[in-house]
This record gives structure tokens, C-alpha cells and sequence, in this order.
């Protein structure tokens, strides 16, 4: 920053999921190693505080595991983006989502391209570089690209961290589960043949699988932090969790409705969507969600839109709650993710 050189960063979304990380980490070394004498200096931002790493335990476990230290990763909290952008050094890649929260808002025009696997929402005009492409996995789009460019940029450590990546996004590749399509499943194969060494799927899998439904010793505030989005209209911000232990075993927590209330009230939420998955042995799922707010008329808008949705229809059944702030579904379209869920909160707000 002092020698005014650019700054390219490369940035998954406020979830910090596992594909954001990966995709951010993998393209913006590829981009490193690839560019001609580049100019700018390339840094992966993964967009969450450090403090909250902890609780991505899918992907602390996973680094570990491939001997990447968390010292060496910057954090949402340790750049200052809008100082950079301020100072006319910023060019940013977004990956694993192209809309930028309202807070970020700022930043829109420092952003050059982005690679996403979400139903695109809006255009976004030139000079940007827009890849957005119905996969199961972002790191599927990342190993696609590294893959066409130069021969030996790819290395042991980085594809290691696309395939894991890419077989847990993909629930293990199993059709049944509706996430992987051909070019997941190609990515995997190619990265195998590139290096056999690379463990075997279900051993990845599983492993990593048990480190993201881990959640032992988290309070409700960790759980519902863990895997969070958030939507906001010009009114509203409304949060919406994906938390990884059956529905009705997370509404008899002790002492649930004042956390929820806390949780709300400490972010500036109107209201909070959690959504449950789970797996059966031959990785089909079961999903589950409920709606929380003390707004009435929110909770009644949201319930609706959720209802109603035809594009998806969720086919949701309700499940008994234990308050009447709380409306809960089992939701019979399993298929129907968290991606294809926000579309329609979104709309309803």
C-alpha cells in the first residue's frame, strides 16, 4: 500500500463456507503464479473476522490437514478494502457469489470479475468479467480455470483442496442428493488424473462431513453463526442460518427463544431463518426450516413467500413449534438448498 501497488483480492461470500474458501485461496494463486509480471499483488480475503474461523470446523479441519496454518490467511477484519479502494488500488474478484452486501455496497465499482454457481440476480455491466454457471460446486469453476490456463501451475496442495472441496459441495458426487452435475464429477476426474495419489472419495468425504456437523460445545449464538447469510432490503435485514443438527432437536435447546431474541436484537435482524439438512446412508437428504420473528406481519410475509414459492415449490409441511414467534416446516422438495431458498426470501422482503 505505502509503494502504491495494486491490490487484486479475490473474496468468497459473508458465509465463509468451505467452497468460498478454497475457491478464494486456489484462483487468487493461480492468478499469482500465472499473471505476467504482475503489477498487483494477488490476496485471497476470506470474509468473515478471524475470531470466527474457529467455527468453520469443515475447513479448519481441512487446512490442517494439508498443512496450511491459519497464519497465513487474511481475514474480512485485517484489510482495509474501502481504504484501498478509497486510494484507487483495489480490484476485486468475487467468487462463490456477484452481489455484495449493502455494507460493501462501496466497493461494487473496484469489482473486475467474478466466477459464481448461483442463479445470477443481476447483470453486471463491462468491464466485468462475469463467469456464472449452474454447477455444484464454485471450486468446480476455479479448477476449470486453472486447469485451461498454463501447464504446472497446479500443484499437490491446491488441487488436494479443490477436490475435497468439490466431493463435499457435491454430497460424495451421488445424483441422489441433487447436487453434482457432469462437470463436478469431470473436475474430480481430472484432478485424480493429475494426481492419483489423491485420497479415496468416500474417505474425504466422510471426514470432512464429521467436521462440519460437529458442532459439540457450541453455544446457540456459534451455531447460528456458523453458516450465516444475510438478506436486506431498504427496511429489513434478515438473517438466514444453515445449522447442522435436526430441527426439532434445535428448538428444545434450553433457554432457544431468548437466544434467538439476542441473536436478532445484537445484529440488527427483523428476523432469522434457520435451515436444517441432513444426510441418510445413501446421501438423500432431509431438510427442515423455521422462521423466527417477533414482527408478525414479517413472519406472515415470510411464511407465505416460502409456502407459495413455485420456482422452486419447497412442498413444505408444518411441524409443531414450541412458540408462537416460531414457525417450523419439514420441507418435502429435499433438492431445494439454501441457494435456491434465498431467491425467494429476497423477493419476499
Amino acid at each position: 500500500v505505502r509503494q502504491h501497488r495494486e491490490i487484486h483480492v479475490v473474496m468468497g461470500n459473508e458465509a465463509c463456507d468451505l467452497d468460498s474458501t478454497v475457491s478464494a485461496l486456489a484462483l487468487a494463486y493461480f492468478l499469482a503464479q500465472s499473471s505476467p509480471a504482475p503489477k498487483a499483488a494477488f490476496i485471497p480475503v476470506l470474509n468473515i473476522p478471524r475470531a470466527d474461523f474457529a467455527l468453520r470446523t469443515e475447513t479448519t479441519f481441512l487446512l490442517r490437514d494439508r498443512g496450511i496454518p491459519a497464519s497465513c490467511l487474511i481475514f474480512r477484519d485485517e484489510i482495509d478494502l474501502g481504504g484501498l479502494h478509497h486510494a484507487g488500488l483495489l480490484s476485486l474478484t468475487l467468487v462463490d457469489h456477484h452481489v455484495l452486501p449493502g455494507a460493501d455496497a462501496a466497493l461494487e465499482e473496484a469489482v473486475v470479475e467474478v466466477l459464481d454457481h448461483r442463479p445470477l440476480e443481476r447483470e453486471r455491466g463491462a468491464p466485468c468479467q462475469v463467469t456464472v454457471e449452474p454447477v455444484g460446486s464454485c471450486a468446480t469453476l476455479v479448477t476449470e480455470r486453472i486447469l485451461q490456463g498454463p501447464p504446472g501451475v497446479l500443484d499437490r496442495t491446491t488441487a488436494a483442496l479443490l477436490h475435497a472441496t468439490i466431493l463435499l459441495d457435491c454430497i460424495n458426487l451421488s445424483p441422489a442428493a441433487g447436487k453434482v452435475t457432469p462437470r463436478d464429477a469431470a473436475c474430480v476426474a481430472l484432478l485424480e488424473e493429475r494426481f492419483p495419489e489423491l485420497p479415496a472419495h468416500d474417505a474425504v468425504f466422510g471426514a470432512l462431513q464429521a467436521a462440519k456437523f460437529d458442532v459439540t460445545g457450541l453455544t446457540t449464538e456459534q451455531m447460528l453463526r456458523k453458516d450465516l447469510k444475510v438478506l436486506s432490503s431498504d427496511e429489513l435485514v434478515l438473517g438466514i442460518s444453515g445449522v447442522f443438527v435436526d430441527l426439532e432437536t434445535f428448538l428444545q435447546r434450553p433457554g432457544l427463544l431468548q437466544d434467538l431474541e439476542a441473536f436478532c436484537q445484537g445484529r440488527g435482524y427483523a428476523g432469522l431463518v434457520t435451515m436444517t439438512v441432513s444426510f441418510n446412508d445413501r446421501y438423500e437428504p432431509t431438510r427442515k426450516l423455521a422462521v423466527f420473528s417477533r414482527h408478525e406481519p414479517l413472519r406472515g410475509t415470510l411464511c407465505r413467500a416460502l409456502e407459495e414459492a413455485t420456482a422452486p415449490s419447497l412442498l413444505l409441511q408444518p411441524l409443531p413449534s414450541p412458540w408462537p414467534c416460531v414457525v417450523a416446516y419439514a420441507q418435502g422438495n429435499a433438492l431445494a438448498a439454501r441457494k435456491k431458498v434465498l431467491p425467494i426470501l429476497r423477493a419476499a422482503l
